[in-house]
């Protein structure tokens, strides 16, 4: 079965970043409470560390774009994003593949 994942990357100043991250801390409320959504993570790069990405796996595109969107869980989060909206370099969605699996260090506790 795919599962249809949002894409959303971030190019945020330095001195930005602290903001950026708890409003997205605030927004996360809204996505944990979203009936369209599986799950998300936010990742900031190591090698260009004004890049971000957020991942969101939707339940389908129309669940994100019709459900979520027209729902009563969005005003929340795009009001906490909102001043980040011009930040975005790229926003998609993209379909999952079989091609998946662990890694030899799957399980193992990350320092």
């Amino acid at each position: 079965m795919t599962t249809t994942v949002e894409y959303i990357r971030y190019r945020i100043p330095l001195d930005d970043q602290k903001d950026f991250e708890e409003a997205y801390r605030r927004a996360a409320e809204s996505l944990a409470a979203a009936p369209e959504c599986i799950d998300y993570e936010l990742a900031h790069c190591q090698e260009e560390p004004d890049r971000y990405i957020l991942r969101i796996r939707w339940t389908s595109v129309e669940d994100h774009l019709q459900g979520f969107r027209r729902g009563p869980h969005f005003p929340a989060f795009f009001g906490a994003i909102r001043p980040y909206v011009k930040s975005i370099e790229e926003m998609q969605h993209y379909l999952t593949t079989d091609v998946a699996g662990p890694g030899k260090a799957a399980g193992r506790e990350q320092p």
